[in-house]
């Protein structure tokens, strides 16, 4: 058997490295390893609460909003406070700009210049492809990085400033828009659906929402043969990326995008192919394999520790390993797909699980989903009604929020105890996907999706469309 250390990766937020036990040409077993540790879990405790919005946005530069929307709201069920709601508007459309912001890059920037790379230069599809998406020098590059400046021109009059923006509190917002402010955010999302039905999609929106199992896909793709969505599904069936990366096919979502107590997303989970309602309680930390020391070697998120012990025995990444009743999860746009009930990702993962393809697909169809959601938000605005509300922070009382970043399911738990933050522990998406085996020894949901992979290429290139078919944030991971 021979071993193989993949990283640090690049097009990969942080650091991360991937040992691979490898026989007969194919992957026997994957371990994950997070490489960084950080500790914001440790410098929130002692803090005044209403702090965890100005620390927990650092923790990273392209997830800071979800980062913030899911610390407001923990405050907010710390403290019995309702938003105002034109606050709660304008926190979705904040969240939604940055989760579409990310969905974009990861397609264009992280994801699809890996077919440009010298190994497929044989294929028949690769000067098209190199042409189109090779890393820096592609065409699509200029397009999309323009289109995506321009995009978070909402962010900026939404919130002022992105990434670590302050005025997501947990009553609303504190940045009020007038009425040619709301005005002006209509257009900004209109210009951006006029790029991506243009580029990525080469039609209406409503259609690709509308598309429901793979056999439309595929015939949606023939007749849309000049969009950059089809060009990747060119490639999924060329490669057979269907085949490639499927994990234990149980997935998460804690619920995306919450209006007056609705999710517009569904909470819940899919696991022995059943869907099942949520319930937070039955979340736990394992850190057997983490270099991390507690009281507990697996705790309820309300008791988890966060205290470094790097050289641990056994032990190989500052990740701890998130479980749902013991059961090993993934999260992300295609859970968050299938848990609504959206009937082409339905089809797609009865027919094929998950894998790299759906994943992608999932995250795709996502950008032609939200603009219409976001649109009705932006009309539901008020200029003239309050996008705030406020209430005292209790001595003594805790709240949890729970969210969908752009990666999938992200959550603060914060208890506060004489006016202070007495524990603070975050689950990030990344932290679910790429965990480390747990005390039974199950696989984290990367770490499986990688056993049986061939290996025949010096970089692996199976082994990184894979990693990257997750969208990993490391920084997040680890925080």
């Amino acid at each position: 058997m021979n071993r193989k250390v993949l990283g640090p990766f690049n097009r990969v937020e942080g650091d991360l490295e991937v040992q691979l036990d490898i026989e007969g040409g194919l992957v026997k077993a994957a371990y994950v390893n997070s490489s960084l540790f950080r500790g914001f879990e440790r410098i929130l405790i002692g803090k005044t609460p209403t702090d965890a919005l100005v620390y927990t946005p650092r923790i990273c530069g392209i997830c800071s909003v979800a980062q913030s929307v899911a610390a407001a709201t923990a405050l907010a069920k710390a403290q019995g406070l309702t938003p105002a709601p034109n606050g709660e508007l304008a926190k979705q459309l904040i969240l939604a700009c940055e989760n579409m912001a990310d969905h974009l890059s990861h397609f264009y920037l992280f994801f699809m210049p890996d077919f440009a790379r010298p190994i497929y230069e044989q294929e028949p599809w690769f000067s098209a492809i190199a042409t189109r998406f090779k890393a820096q020098v592609g065409t699509a590059a200029s397009e999309v990085l323009k289109a995506r400046a321009e995009w978070l021109h909402i962010t900026g009059l939404l919130a002022g400033k992105w990434p670590h923006s302050l005025s997501i509190q947990a009553g609303g917002s504190t940045r009020a828009l007038t009425t040619n402010e709301v005005m002006r955010l209509r257009l900004m999302i209109r210009q951006f659906r006029q790029f991506l039905e243009r580029v990525v999609f080469a039609d209406s929106l409503e259609k690709v929402g509308a598309l429901s199992s793979l056999d439309q896909l595929k015939a949606w793709s023939e007749s849309h043969a000049n969009s950059d969505f089809a060009r990747f599904l060119a490639l999924a069936e060329a490669l057979d990326l269907y085949q490639l990366g499927r994990s234990y096919d149980q997935f998460l979502s804690y619920g995306a995008y919450q209006i007056q107590g609705i999710h517009t997303f569904k909470s819940g989970s899919y696991r022995n192919s059943a869907y099942a309602t949520l319930e937070a309680g039955q979340i736990t930390e394992d850190i057997s394999h983490s270099w991390m020391q507690s009281r507990l070697r697996v705790a309820n998120v309300w008791e988890g520790e966060t205290n470094p012990h790097y050289g641990k025995v056994g032990a190989y990444s500052w990740c701890k390993a998130p479980r749902l009743q013991g059961q090993v999860l993934e999260t992300g746009a295609l859970a968050r797909q299938l848990i609504d009930g959206q009937p082409l990702i339905v089809n797609a993962v009865k027919q094929t699980g998950g894998n790299v393809a759906t994943r992608v697909i999932a995250r795709v169809l996502e950008l032609a989903r939200l603009i219409p959601l976001m649109e009705q938000w932006c009309n539901a605005l008020h200029s003239k009604e309050p996008f705030c509300t406020h209430a005292p922070i209790p001595d003594e009382a805790q709240g949890i929020g729970m969210i969908e970043a752009a990666r999938g399911s992200l959550g603060h738990w914060v208890k506060i105890q004489h006016g202070k933050i007495a524990h603070y522990q975050i689950i990030a998406p990344t932290t679910w996907n790429f965990s480390p085996r747990d005390e039974l020894g199950q696989a984290g949901a990367l770490e499986k999706a990688l056993e049986g992979t061939e290996v025949s290429d010096e970089g692996a290139i199976k082994v990184q469309h894979i990693v990257r078919s997750f969208d990993p944030c490391m920084v997040c991971t680890v925080h």
